[in-house]
């Protein structure tokens, strides 16, 4: 039996950004911030630093899910946490990807604002591209490619997988590098594709935001760091006090989240009690927990986080997603994949997924996401100084959980940990 590959590229660079009205999104953030969830748990198994983007996976898994039928279908609906009727899940994926673009229109004319008054001038950069890349002269079907161009804005573009596999990587890396301002770079490693490959559903996403108040590099100083949960490691701790943190003491951690510019994305810090926590924080990690973190109340916090650069490695998800129950996608059992909606199913010439190939980049310093970008000033009133109570200290200086979220949504862009801020 001749079996044909969908490969997914799913790829990312990390960063932040900000808040949108509208409603239609909720359905694409829940089943975000639920795989989110689930990764996590996955991966977070050793004692490596940790960054994914929900939001990358899950949409390039909602445009594989939307030529699924049959019991693939019902499997994917369920592990992925997908509504199964209709087209709504599709619809609402283009929802919040209208809503994060608006946002980052809005920090523009922020960055103009402040720009007059003689600070600091830089926007949200937010980049979000699907492509298609599908062997030259395969029977994909119209209402397949009509679909996904409308819903996810994802074009169509041939290669010849047959004849030169190896140009098809290199062409599709050096896409997803462009598409990531050279952030991600070999995405799809070596050999990954073949002669057999005949989709590469590919997901790129790229941000790089100002803080709403950047941090001071002169506060910044040497302090300890439980790295591993363990001895103390003097790290690169950035300071500052502000009184527009979220904050919220839970049962075993506390939550702190700061805006970026616009304030309708910010950087979440979920930090256990005790200096070895992070398992059982990360045990407890459920969806409603990170959803919950767009709601906190502001208070007046002096908190404590290290600086820290992460650029890992490639990950190939195909063993985490089977894990969680998506197999017959993968076709397991063999002759199970039905992906009959992107080309026509035959018995000996059939659809399924070979692989997800997922790859982040994430900076976080005293400006926002990248060493090099600007940040936004906001102008305090005078009154911001008295303050009634003292400041509620947070030191982020052991192991934690961080999410970058978009607030109006709840939806996780990113999702990590930090054991290791060297």
């Amino acid at each position: 039996m001749q079996r044909l590959r969908i490969l997914f590229s799913i790829l990312i660079a990390l960063f932040t950004v900000t808040r949108l009205q509208g409603a239609d999104f909720e359905l694409a953030a829940t089943a975000t911030n639920q795989l989110a969830a689930d990764l996590h748990r996955q991966l977070a198994t050793g004692d490596e630093n940790l960054c994914l983007s929900p939001y990358s996976i899950q949409s390039a898994l909602a445009m594989t899910f939307a030529g699924a039928e049959g019991e693939t279908r019902t499997e994917m609906t369920r592990v992925l946490h997908l509504p199964n009727a209709g087209d709504a899940i599709h619809s609402s994926f283009a929802s919040l990807e209208r809503a994060l673009e608006e946002m980052s229109k809005k920090t523009a004319t922020i960055a103009e604002e402040s720009k007059k008054n003689g600070g600091p001038s830089e926007p949200i950069t937010l980049a979000i591209a699907n492509r298609l890349f599908a062997q030259t002269g395969y029977n994909f079907r119209d209402s397949f490619r009509a679909f996904v161009k409308q819903h996810y804005g994802a074009p169509f573009e041939p290669l010849d997988f047959r004849k030169d596999a190896a140009g098809a990587t290199q062409h599709i890396n050096k896409w997803v590098a462009e598409q990531t301002r050279d952030r991600i770079r070999d995405l799809i490693p070596a050999g990954a594709l073949n002669e057999m490959t005949r989709l590469v559903l590919a997901n790129a996403i790229y941000l790089k935001a100002p803080w709403a108040d950047e941090f001071s590099g002169a506060a910044t100083k040497p302090q300890p760091f439980h790295v591993l949960g363990g001895a103390p490691v003097d790290v690169p701790m950035m300071r500052k006090e502000d009184h527009n943190f979220g904050y919220a003491k839970r049962n075993g951690f506390t939550a702190v989240t700061i805006p970026y510019s616009g304030k309708e994305l910010q950087f979440a810090v979920l930090v256990p009690d005790e200096v070895n926590g992070l398992r059982t924080l990360e045990s407890k990690l459920n969806a409603d927990m990170l959803t919950q973190c767009a709601k906190l109340e502001e208070h007046d916090v002096d908190l404590s986080l290290p600086k820290f650069k992460f650029e890992p490695p490639t990950i190939a998800l195909a063993d985490r997603l089977q894990a969680l129950g998506l197999k017959l996608a993968f076709d397991q059992p063999r002759g199970g994949a039905n992906f009959d909606k992107i080309a026509p199913r035959k018995p000996n010439d059939y659809l399924y997924l070979s692989q997800v190939f997922h790859k982040t980049f994430i900076a976080v310093d005293e400006k926002g996401t990248e060493a090099a970008a600007a940040t936004t000033a906001v102008m305090m009133a005078t009154s911001a100084i008295v303050r009634r109570s003292p400041p509620i200290e947070v030191k982020v200086d052991r192991p934690f959980v961080y999410a970058i979220q978009h607030v109006p949504s709840g939806a996780c862009l990113f999702l990590g940990r930090v054991n290791d801020p060297r």
